[in-house]
């Protein structure tokens, strides 16, 4: 059965609210019905875009939209994360102007009412909800977290269009949108990116008037942060697509950051074998780049291809087919750094160095495409 959007009262905008969830059972309703009250002011969407929820977020949101037409689920299967989600609620919105919230009840709604009061009277694309502006207060972070998003905003801030220097929270994700104004960037977001904000914010380079509210950012309701070392990585990398100008795809970059880690794993893995087990380089090298391959292929899992992560039989399949993937590359990386070593200098650095770079690039494409299925 097709779902109907809310009709629009004349006169009256329509205000489309996104919440991306994934296992907030127990915050999202009292989020809506709290969010429920700015139909004061406009004719409202609630679009709740959960990530196949293992704890039955979906179900008790299909149940209440079954009986409040404001109300409406996008369930989606097969596609993660978070910029992802508040990508597809924005396509997906009705509304004239477009809010995103967290679903932990760490953003107060009257933020949304105060974002789109500055949006309207001053003209602008986009109002973000900051954490560091002004009347801001932080109750929902601890210190620690608190200076990790401090230093997060400097490095964003110096990456970004200088027309975005006035920004205080890069990091924001309590956002009001002019759809017809921000859609065209909207469309362009990379959804691997760490933040929606800021990747909306680097795509439109600096041609979006942007300004920001102060808001109270009070503790998470229930669960836990979904704060993790892969989005920390995923900063990383942001940043680091965003200096280079968006000219290398964001999952090379992280390839090659974690190629770079597997470097070292082998030179240390080919001196321990040298020195402690006295194999000769020859001997100790083919073992050397076996193990940097196997190190590469589970942080690559964890990391760079975390949305198509492998787990249990499929992570020992997968590690196969990339050693198997990697056996031609792993050929010349051996033939390369012996010849090196045998015919130009007796240096083992060096040696390794020149076959590492020969097979760095069919490593990504090929792995890409055969282990992690992605183009």
């Amino acid at each position: 059965m097709t779902k109907l959007n809310p009709s629009k009262t004349v006169g009256r905008e329509l205000l489309s609210v996104i919440l991306p969830t994934y296992n907030e059972r127990d915050n999202i309703i009292p989020l809506i019905k709290k969010l429920l009250y700015l139909e004061d002011s406009f004719d409202l969407e609630i679009l709740v875009v959960d990530d196949n929820s293992s704890d039955g977020t979906a179900l008790l949101v299909k149940e209440l939209a079954q009986s409040d037409r404001r109300i409406r689920l996008i369930r989606r299967v097969g596609r993660s994360g978070l910029a992802s989600a508040i990508k597809e609620g924005m396509l997906d919105a009705s509304g004239d102007l477009a809010a995103v919230m967290d679903s932990d009840g760490q953003h107060e709604p009257i933020a949304i009412e105060l974002a789109v009061e500055k949006l309207r009277l001053n003209k602008l694309d986009l109002v973000a909800g900051s954490r560091f502006k002004g009347e801001s207060q932080i109750f929902g972070l601890s210190q620690r977290r608190t200076g990790g998003s401090s230093w997060a905003n400097r490095f964003a801030r110096f990456s970004l269009s200088r027309k975005y220097k006035h920004l205080t929270d890069y990091m924001s994700g309590c956002l009001v949108l002019d759809i017809k104004n921000c859609l065209p960037y909207v469309c362009k977001v990379d959804v691997s990116g760490f933040k929606f904000f800021y990747e909306l914010l680097a795509i439109s380079d600096g041609n979006l008037l942007v300004d920001e509210v102060p808001i109270k950012f009070q503790p998470r309701n229930y669960g836990s942060s979904k704060l993790d070392l892969a989005i920390l990585w995923d900063f990383l990398i942001s940043l680091l697509h965003t200096f280079t100008l968006r000219f290398i795809p964001r999952r090379a970059i992280s390839f090659a950051l974690v190629g770079a880690f597997g470097v070292v794993v082998q030179l240390i893995a080919t001196q321990i074998l040298m020195l402690v087990f006295q194999m000769g380089f020859e001997e100790a090298l083919p073992l050397s780049v076996v193990i940097a391959a196997t190190s590469n292929y589970l942080i690559n899992n964890a990391l760079t291809f975390r949305f198509q992560r492998l787990i249990g039989w499929n992570l020992v399949k997968g590690l196969l087919k990339f050693l198997l993937v990697a056996s031609l590359p792993v050929l010349a990386n051996v033939g390369l750094a012996t010849t090196f070593y045998n015919f130009v200098t007796p240096n083992t650095f060096w040696a390794q160095m020149s076959g590492i770079l020969v097979v760095f690039v069919w490593n990504y494409a090929a792995s890409s495409r055969l282990v992690w299925n992605t183009p």
